[in-house]
């Protein structure tokens, strides 16, 4: 039946263009956003997955940022350490001259004055954005020093912040407040290192930084140095040598660990970021054709509602 009050024909053109035209507007927004899901309203599943996700990998480049401040502070800390062991080396080797018959040793500790002060040197100067592990001033121990390594999240939604631990123990050189701290201010006693033993404490210290150990001789010489007490100064020297070697490496061990982590930590991120693309970004490729169809349906649809509205047109021509 033809009428001119209902068009049954228009209606079903305009409905197939409507519908026509809100897909080439989600295909549209697709290619200019990149995005498949772009807003809760396209799949509120995949969207809030993505958001907890960005939201971590957020947090993950702050991770990266702690450690490579972590790398720095402990490559300084090195660094330092690295020039004391060789100080220290040299201080070993002016000892053992010392212990040669005729030798000026007045003039050796003079030498030996200055590359103390090259190890206070090098111990006041480790420092990274405020944080020293070598040198304390403070009335309290330095403690546990953490640098953050990873952000978790557990399968229960939890979320924590992991670390890792350093020791200062085992790299303090210098302790202004306590000297029993410092590797340089403590006291070792050589009766411990030269064998037989006597039972007789015979303590020594290299660094005087205004609290020397009691009881303890410092490491210095003149000329009624006794070969004895060199013998003794020359094995706290070597005993101070092996633990400073130790506290390197342990320092090395650290930064191997940090640029580990930190490697990781790069990767988890992109692997994060791909996971995510997997469930958002758009197939280019397979939106740019459906927006090509699309706009050619749509042409069509205006062509088919140009033609049925045109029927009631024909029906005035019967009455001419």
């Amino acid at each position: 039946m033809t009428s001119i009050m209902t068009n049954a024909a228009a209606m079903a053109a305009l409905q197939t263009l409507r519908s026509i035209d809100s897909n080439l507007e989600m295909a549209q927004r697709r290619v200019s956003s990149g995005y498949r899901v772009e807003t809760a309203a396209d799949n509120a599943g995949y969207w809030s997955i993505a958001t907890t996700m960005r939201s971590d990998n957020a947090a993950l480049s702050t991770v990266s940022d702690a450690l490579g401040l972590g790398a720095a502070t402990v490559d300084t800390a090195y660094t330092a350490l690295d020039n004391v062991i060789d100080v220290m080396s040299t201080i070993k080797a002016k000892l053992v001259a010392a212990s040669e018959p005729g030798v000026d040793k007045e003039k050796i500790n003079e030498e030996m004055k200055q590359l103390k002060n090259q190890l206070i040197s090098s111990a006041q100067s480790a420092s990274f954005s405020g944080e020293n592990w070598l040198y304390n001033t403070t009335a309290g121990a330095l403690g546990i020093k953490q640098v953050v390594s990873s952000f978790v999240r557990g399968a229960d939604g939890s979320v924590k912040v992991t670390t890792l631990d350093f020791d200062t123990q085992t790299s303090v050189l210098i302790d202004t407040g306590d000297s029993s701290r410092g590797f340089l201010t403590k006291a070792i006693d050589a009766d411990l290192l030269v064998m037989p033993t006597t039972g007789t404490p015979r303590e020594y210290f290299l660094l005087d930084m205004g609290t020397p150990p009691a009881g303890a001789m410092e490491i210095k010489i003149d000329v009624n140095t006794t070969t004895e007490e060199l013998g003794d100064m020359l094995s706290v020297i070597d005993d101070l040598l092996g633990q400073l070697t130790d506290s390197a490496a342990t320092l090395g061990a650290i930064t191997s660990r940090i640029e580990m982590q930190d490697s990781f930590v790069n990767n988890l991120m992109d692997v994060i970021d791909k996971g995510v693309g997997r469930l958002v970004d758009a197939d280019l490729n397979e939106e740019s054709t459906r927006l090509k169809a699309l706009q050619t349906q749509q042409q069509l649809g205006i062509q088919a509602l140009s033609i049925a509205n045109s029927n009631a047109e024909n029906i005035l021509m019967l009455f001419k």
